[in-house]
């Protein structure tokens, strides 16, 4: 660390110029590219350092187990130790082995703590993203989240999300004068695939307790900000889940936070890495939301670094927002990549001493082509530039070390246990057995009086036969009794008969098109 900025790296090639990322700057964002095994993993772990020491808590995803590293100090014993000290004492800097408070987080709880939000927070927009549906998929979802929030219903879990899509295809006729047609086989292919979904392990990400970003922005007693490192290396088999969470969460980020507008350094620094998951195949009002946030969310005093193997994988819009550049070796076998190579050396200012196209094909492991702002916000030369040695431990750790980081992190009673409470499908799953309920008791009400009208008419049937057999002015006045009562009775039955039949109709009815009316 350098008073107000982060050590980078220094000079390569004869060039000893130091780098170093301004921290008033590194909100304005940032690019790390470069092939595989060109040393982007180093870069972010050693930024990564050097914001936590600043005391600004950092947000990134392991892709690869790597950067849990961070969590433990280098040794001597490492077998790049000699390595490290000969870079050390080429680019002049100082290094000490130190470990950084770090908090490891799973979408699917198994090698962090569980991160959660409700579907009310991923919004219709991010969640028909997520499940890849068309444009008339998408309409009926944007129909869901309006009901649901004009009925109360609140929407936490995948299961609320499909009871209210079953209602809404028991009642697409009702509906449609006020939404528009709503076809049955709409719903059931969203049903289809949320059940992908589910099947996938994501319906453990929806749910309750929600994640709360403040215990993500924690600073220590040591005035060391956190490094929330998110295990990714199982989720990167569900590229869209790996996106849509890390769109999700700056999303969160954009809403929740101040304006701060400029400030001496980032209230948080998130990390995108492979960036390219959040572009490929997206939707144009996707990506206008991602260049949305990237351009907005720097007032909010966050800085949004992404991190992928070439450039081109970020759009214009969004790649002109990324002041600060660290550009690892591009190799260039196609004429596409030529044409990549050539486009990624545009992006930098030049210096006369070196040729920046050979540069990015010629830096070796551990070397990168780098511009980071100045003063005013100006964007440094370009310079070569011999990455820093991390403080931390190079590479992934112990399964008995994470446990040991997880279970002193203080959130294993927060977050670790899932919370179901009543939402959106227990309120209709009530509303529904209710009616049902009320539905059988008058249909058993129905049966009831068909039995006595029977059972009355059994008993008619024998008063007259034995009227038959009495004299003529008994049987008169009794036949005239009897059948005055059966009259009354009989009319009485009939009137309860219909009372009971309409009913069970209305109960019916109340099922199928009045449940959201019961409340």
């Amino acid at each position: 660390m350098t008073e107000g900025g982060i050590f980078v790296g220094g000079g390569g090639e004869g060039h000893a110029v130091p780098q170093e990322l301004l921290l008033r700057y590194a909100n304005r964002h940032g690019l790390i590219a470069g092939a595989t095994g060109t040393g982007k993993t180093v870069t972010l772990q050693v930024l990564a350092e050097g914001f936590s020491k600043a005391g600004v808590p950092v947000f990134m995803a392991d892709v690869k187990g790597d950067l849990a590293g961070i969590a433990v100090a280098g040794s001597a014993t490492h077998k790049l130790h000699e390595a490290f000290q000969k870079r050390c004492a080429t680019i002049g800097y100082d290094l000490h082995y130190e470990a950084f408070p770090t908090v490891f987080w799973d979408l699917f709880g198994e090698q962090g703590h569980p991160v959660r939000t409700t579907v009310s927070e991923m919004g219709p927009l991010l969640l028909s993203r997520l499940l890849d549906l068309s444009e008339a998929q998408e309409g009926v979802v944007n129909v869901a989240f309006r009901l649901a929030d004009e009925e109360g219903l609140a929407l936490l879990d995948l299961k609320d999300l499909q009871a209210i899509l079953v209602w809404i295809g028991e009642n697409a006729g009702e509906l449609a004068l006020r939404y528009g047609n709503v076809a049955p086989a709409t719903v059931g292919a969203i049903q289809r695939a949320l059940l992908v979904l589910e099947n996938q392990g994501a319906a453990k990400f929806f749910g309750e307790p929600a994640l709360d970003l403040a215990d993500m922005m924690r600073v220590g007693a040591d005035g060391r900000g956190q490094v929330n490192i998110l295990a990714a290396d199982r989720l990167m088999a569900s590229p869209r889940l790996y996106a849509t969470f890390l769109l999700w969460l700056l999303s969160e980020l954009f809403e929740e936070l101040p304006e701060v507008g400029d400030p001496d350094k980032p209230k948080f620094v998130f990390f995108f890495d492979e960036a390219h998951l959040l572009f490929d195949d997206a939707p144009k009002a996707l990506v206008d939301k991602v260049e949305q946030v990237a351009r907005l969310i720097r007032s909010k005093g966050v800085g949004v670094y992404f991190i992928t193997q070439n450039p081109a994988d970020v759009p214009d819009d969004v790649l002109g927002q990324l002041g600060n550049r660290v550009q690892h070796a591009l190799r260039a076998f196609t004429a596409k990549d030529q044409q990549d190579l050539r486009r990624a050396a545009q992006n930098y200012r030049p210096n006369p001493a070196f040729d920046t196209e050979t540069a990015i094909k010629e830096v070796g492991v551990g070397e990168a082509v780098t511009s980071f702002l100045q003063a005013k916000g100006v964007p440094g030369m370009v310079e070569r530039t011999l990455v820093r040695p991390p403080a931390s431990q190079l590479g992934p750790i112990t399964t008995d070390e994470r446990r040991g980081v997880i279970a002193s992190s203080g959130f294993s009673a927060k977050y670790d246990r899932m919370i179901d409470r009543e939402s959106a499908f227990e309120r209709l799953s009530a509303r529904a057995e209710a009616a049902a309920k009320a539905a059988a008791e008058a249909e058993a009400e129905e049966e009831r009086l068909k039995r006595e009208e029977r059972e009355e008419e059994r008993r008619a049937r024998e008063d007259r036969r034995y009227d038959d057999r009495t004299t003529g002015r008994s049987t008169t006045r009794r036949r005239s009794s009897r059948q005055s009562d059966s009259v009354i009775e009989t009319f009485g039955k009939s009137v309860a008969r219909q009372l009971g039949t309409k009913t069970g109709q209305a109960i019916v009815r109340g099922i199928l098109g009045s449940l959201f009316k019961s409340r």
